[in-house]
Order: structure tokens, then C-alpha cells, then sequence
């Protein structure tokens, strides 16, 4: 199983007008194949916000130290795979897909452990179809889009 290193960025729009950046995976056929990342987990950082909705200065340093540990600990052992960061509206979102819901709480804290408590949301469900990895990769600009 081969997991692809390219990501690639887009803006989206939420709701209420705020930008969302979206950062998704590029490639994934070939971990999506192997029928065993079937859990979706959400997790979710809220922020304090600039007036357009994105990360100060202070709170963008800490969401790259723990995107930098969440990638490290899952790229070594990779019971989850990282698909999509979105950040905007006052929060930041990782988006994995897991083997195993007890394997990723194992990792996840594995990879937390050196951080002071962080108010991190978790919604995890069943998506062994992808469909939000699908979704998101709608967001990708390509080269003739522009």
C-alpha cells in the first residue's frame, strides 16, 4: 500500500461567508482499495479567530506543532491516514480514516502527549465508501480551473 505524500489547497466558503481553507490528500486509490480505513474520525481544534475567521499568529504556531506530531506518530505507524486539514471559521479540522477506533485513540494520544490539554472535539463514524474524501476532493483547483 502505497500512501501519497502530495496534498494540495483550495478556498471554500462556510456558512456564513468566513473562508475555509481546504488541504486534501492527493492519490489515496490505493489505501481506499484495501477496504480497512472504514472509520471517518473528525478532529477539531476551535480557535481563536481574526476577523476573517482564520488562526492569529500564536494559535497557527501551535496547530502546525500538533499537525507536525498527529503526522509524525501516523506516518510511522499508519493505523490512520491524515486526508484533509480544513482551517477557517474559528476552527481547524483533521480528517483521518482509520483501521481501527481503539488503534487511533492509542496514536492519537501517543502523538498529543508531549501538548498541555487542548479542547479537541472527536466525532468518528462509519464511512468505508470514502464519501467525504470524495467530497472534499471536489474543492481541488486544478491547473485548468484557473
Amino acid at each position: 500500500m502505497i500512501i501519497s505524500n502530495e496534498w494540495w489547497t483550495a478556498p471554500a466558503e462556510a456558512d456564513n461567508g468566513r473562508v475555509i481553507l481546504v488541504t486534501g490528500r492527493r492519490d489515496m486509490d490505493s489505501v481506499i482499495k484495501t477496504g480497512k480505513f472504514v472509520y471517518r474520525v473528525e478532529v477539531t481544534l476551535p480557535y481563536e479567530a481574526d476577523a476573517k475567521g482564520l488562526p492569529r499568529e500564536r494559535e497557527a504556531r501551535l496547530m502546525g506543532e500538533v499537525h507536525d506530531a498527529l503526522a509524525a506518530v501516523f506516518d510511522a505507524d499508519p493505523v490512520a491516514v491524515m486526508t484533509g486539514v480544513y482551517t477557517g471559521d474559528g476552527e481547524r479540522n483533521w480528517v483521518f480514516y482509520a483501521r481501527s477506533l481503539h488503534l487511533f485513540q492509542k496514536k492519537i494520544n501517543e502523538a498529543l502527549a508531549p501538548f498541555d490539554v487542548l479542547p479537541l472535539q472527536f466525532h468518528a463514524e462509519e464511512d468505508p465508501d470514502w464519501a467525504e474524501y470524495r467530497e472534499m476532493c471536489l474543492a481541488e483547483v486544478g491547473a485548468s480551473d484557473v
